[in-house]
């Protein structure tokens, strides 16, 4: 059994969702069901993909997942970006949520080509 508490790429995701729960806390009341859900719930899937695939059964289905969890980063990266643009995060927040995120999908890809070149 695989501990994905000790992969790194899931350790980075972990923290990352944390740091959106904290930029998401002074968006405005009114998107509590709109950007402000969304974003937490995408930057959430991203590290419970990684843990569920590493509680499948090997690893074409943890490759499946971590593909699902690559696919959360980029709608991340997006809703990032439009909370920036509606003035919902500073610029310098933005710099360092994009810098984790950007890492954050270099270590999925990384992990990916692993998985797949040891099937």
């Amino acid at each position: 059994m695989r501990d994905f508490r000790q992969i790194k790429v899931w350790e980075k995701a972990h923290k990352l969702v944390l740091e959106i729960y904290k930029a998401t806390a002074g968006f405005p009341k009114e998107e509590l069901y709109g950007i402000t859900s969304q974003l937490r719930r995408a930057s959430a899937s991203i590290p419970a993909n990684i843990a569920e695939g590493f509680g499948r059964g090997g690893n074409v289905e943890l490759a499946r997942f971590l593909q699902i969890g690559m696919g959360s980063a980029y709608e991340v990266e997006y809703h990032v970006l439009l909370a920036k643009d509606l003035g919902f995060i500073s610029a310098e927040s933005y710099e360092g949520l994009e810098s984790q995120i950007i890492e954050v999908k270099r270590m999925l890809a990384a992990l990916l080509l692993k998985v797949r070149a040891d099937r």
